[in-house]
Protein backbone atom coordinates (compact mmCIF):
# COMPACT_ATOMS: atom_id res chain seq x y z
CA UNK A 1 0.00 0.00 0.00
CA UNK A 2 1.47 2.97 -0.50
CA UNK A 3 -0.41 5.39 1.08
CA UNK A 4 -1.31 7.84 -1.70
CA UNK A 5 -4.58 8.40 -3.04
CA UNK A 6 -6.03 9.25 -6.93
CA UNK A 7 -4.79 13.06 -6.53
CA UNK A 8 -1.63 12.44 -4.93
CA UNK A 9 -2.39 13.00 -1.69
CA UNK A 10 -2.99 10.95 1.22
CA UNK A 11 -5.15 8.83 0.81
CA UNK A 12 -8.61 8.26 3.15
CA UNK A 13 -7.66 5.72 4.71
CA UNK A 14 -4.24 6.14 5.32
CA UNK A 15 -4.21 6.94 8.69
CA UNK A 16 -6.16 4.35 9.91
CA UNK A 17 -3.37 2.16 7.27
CA UNK A 18 -0.48 3.49 9.68
CA UNK A 19 -2.67 2.78 13.18
CA UNK A 20 -2.73 -0.70 12.11
CA UNK A 21 0.94 -0.81 10.74
CA UNK A 22 2.24 0.75 14.12
CA UNK A 23 0.16 -1.85 16.55
CA UNK A 24 1.33 -4.75 14.37
CA UNK A 25 4.54 -3.41 14.65
CA UNK A 26 5.03 -3.55 18.19
CA UNK A 27 2.69 -6.37 19.45
CA UNK A 28 3.45 -10.33 20.14
CA UNK A 29 0.73 -11.46 18.53
CA UNK A 30 -1.43 -10.43 15.42
CA UNK A 31 -4.70 -10.59 17.83
CA UNK A 32 -3.89 -7.53 19.31
CA UNK A 33 -4.61 -5.48 16.99
CA UNK A 34 -8.18 -6.20 16.10
CA UNK A 35 -9.21 -2.80 17.19
CA UNK A 36 -6.93 -1.54 14.26
CA UNK A 37 -7.67 -3.68 11.58
CA UNK A 38 -11.30 -3.81 11.80
CA UNK A 39 -11.08 0.56 11.81
CA UNK A 40 -8.99 0.04 8.42
CA UNK A 41 -11.08 -2.23 7.16
CA UNK A 42 -14.34 -0.25 7.84
CA UNK A 43 -12.81 2.75 6.08
CA UNK A 44 -11.77 0.50 3.07
CA UNK A 45 -14.58 -1.41 3.07
CA UNK A 46 -17.73 0.92 4.26
CA UNK A 47 -19.53 -1.88 5.63
CA UNK A 48 -21.02 -0.49 8.55
CA UNK A 49 -21.64 2.90 7.01
CA UNK A 50 -23.60 0.55 3.61
CA UNK A 51 -25.62 -0.58 6.59
CA UNK A 52 -26.76 1.58 8.36
CA UNK A 53 -27.58 3.54 4.98
CA UNK A 54 -29.71 1.03 4.07
CA UNK A 55 -31.54 0.30 7.27
CA UNK A 56 -32.05 4.20 7.71
CA UNK A 57 -33.57 4.32 3.33
CA UNK A 58 -35.62 1.51 4.58
CA UNK A 59 -36.86 3.05 7.08
CA UNK A 60 -37.61 6.82 5.20
CA UNK A 61 -40.01 4.33 2.89
CA UNK A 62 -41.96 2.61 5.04
CA UNK A 63 -42.56 6.00 6.51
CA UNK A 64 -43.62 7.05 3.38
CA UNK A 65 -45.59 4.45 2.38
CA UNK A 66 -47.78 4.94 5.97
CA UNK A 67 -48.38 8.11 5.11
CA UNK A 68 -49.59 7.38 1.56
CA UNK A 69 -51.53 5.01 3.21
CA UNK A 70 -52.70 7.38 5.92
CA UNK A 71 -53.66 10.26 3.66
CA UNK A 72 -55.51 7.64 1.48
CA UNK A 73 -57.60 6.73 4.37
CA UNK A 74 -58.32 10.24 5.42
CA UNK A 75 -59.51 10.80 1.56
CA UNK A 76 -61.49 8.12 1.79
CA UNK A 77 -63.06 9.10 4.82
CA UNK A 78 -63.91 12.64 3.33
CA UNK A 79 -65.72 11.07 0.68
CA UNK A 80 -67.56 8.93 2.22
CA UNK A 81 -69.54 7.84 -0.79
CA UNK A 82 -69.93 10.56 -2.31
CA UNK A 83 -68.53 11.32 -5.84
CA UNK A 84 -65.34 13.55 -5.87
CA UNK A 85 -64.63 14.98 -8.82
CA UNK A 86 -60.79 14.37 -10.28
CA UNK A 87 -60.64 17.91 -12.12
CA UNK A 88 -59.94 16.43 -15.67
CA UNK A 89 -63.11 17.06 -17.17
CA UNK A 90 -64.36 20.81 -16.42
CA UNK A 91 -67.75 21.23 -14.27
CA UNK A 92 -70.80 22.38 -17.00
CA UNK A 93 -71.96 25.45 -15.98
CA UNK A 94 -74.60 25.79 -13.42
CA UNK A 95 -78.65 26.19 -14.76
CA UNK A 96 -80.15 29.39 -13.49
CA UNK A 97 -83.65 29.23 -12.59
Amino acid sequence: MSGYGYTGGPSRCSAYWQEFTKCYANVTSPKQCGAQRDDYLECVHRTKEKARNATIQAEFERQQARALQDHKHSLDAQADGVPTRVGLVPTPPAETK
